[in-house]
């Protein structure tokens, strides 16, 4: 048994300068929150040679300069960062979120409610029921991954993916729900409705990417012209969302 086993953790080359830290195989919360804590631990040390930490599901990529630090001392360090975290009990944020559903703002709400044998106004309810957790930002710029979405809502995925979808969507894909970026991107996912919160927004400069995975979040549902009037607000650079602190 290695070291790292012990611990309950497995490494994975990832090239010359990077270093994967996987916790388990399944996917839960509790997995989730140690990958956080890791990666919080690991960035408030400071380690000169440490590029960049991106926290994912049940592994943080830890990428690395080789030249300034090997990967056995980086192995070292993680383990002892790992020691020190698990004890820690860390602080996330819970976003609320308005969301327009359905019309021309959601327009795969119909298909999913006949899909699962319920009205329209019963999705939008189970959905914005439920508190989210952001398991990770990636694939576009703010992009977030969502778990906890109610299993009466899971979807298989578009067999048709659409090559572009309207920015600012929530969507429904599998087990998950994500919040997409002011971005029209391609996407398999079901479009459920749209909200006027920017996820990524450059402009925001200290602030560019305003949700970070292990925080929550919870929908509410707006009317078409709530969302527009939140679209203006947003070209202002109102956050538009709300949040509130969260202890785990």
């Amino acid at each position: 048994m290695t070291e790292a086993s012990r611990h309950g953790l497995r490494f994975l080359d990832a090239g010359d300068g990077g270093l994967v830290v996987e916790f388990g195989r399944e996917i839960d919360a509790g997995t989730n929150s140690a990958v956080m804590a890791l990666a919080e631990q690991l960035a408030e040390a400071n380690l000169d040679g440490i590029l960049e930490l991106i926290p994912t599901y049940r592994s943080l990529l830890v990428q690395f300069d080789p030249l300034r630090l090997t990967k056995s001392e980086l192995a070292t360090t993680v383990l002892s960062g790992w020691t020190s975290a698990k004890s820690t009990q860390r602080h996330a944020s819970l976003w609320h979120i308005p969301v327009c559903y359905g019309g021309d703002h959601g327009m795969d709400l119909p298909f999913i409610a006949q899909t699962h044998g319920l009205d329209e106004a019963e999705v939008i309810a189970r959905h914005a029921a439920a508190t989210y957790r952001i398991y990770m930002i990636g694939f576009a710029p703010g992009f977030a991954y969502l778990g906890g979405l109610d299993p009466a809502l899971h979807t298989s995925r578009r067999t048709d993916p659409r090559l572009k979808t309207p920015p600012r969507s929530i969507s429904v894909g599998g087990m998950q729900t994500a919040v997409s970026p002011p971005l029209e991107i391609p996407s398999g996912w079901h479009m459920l409705g749209q909200t006027a919160v920017r996820t990524y927004d450059p402009a925001r400069k200290s602030e560019s990417f305003l949700f970070e995975p292990g925080d929550y979040l919870r929908f509410h549902a707006v009317t078409p012209q709530e969302y527009h009037r939140q679209l203006e607000a947003a070209e202002t650079g109102d956050l538009v969302a709300e949040r509130e602190d969260f202890r785990e």
